[in-house]
């Protein structure tokens, strides 16, 4: 008998970033501009927008 998917297991949730400077939560969000498709991480709180969310805390 087959198991479960990979992609139907329980417990596998979504990480939340969250900005350190401002506390606001990062959600990525897909934006086309030029005739591209550009994927952006952007904040909440003070609508700051980097290529992913790691690139909060480098700045």
């Amino acid at each position: 008998m087959a198991g479960v998917s990979k992609n139907a297991r329980i417990g596998s949730g979504t990480h939340k970033f969250v900005h350190s400077e401002d506390g606001g939560e990062i959600k990525m969000k897909s934006i086309f501009q030029n005739g591209r498709m550009r994927h952006v991480a952007e904040c909440e709180k003070c609508k700051r927008q980097e290529r992913r969310p790691s690139d909060f805390d480098l700045a």
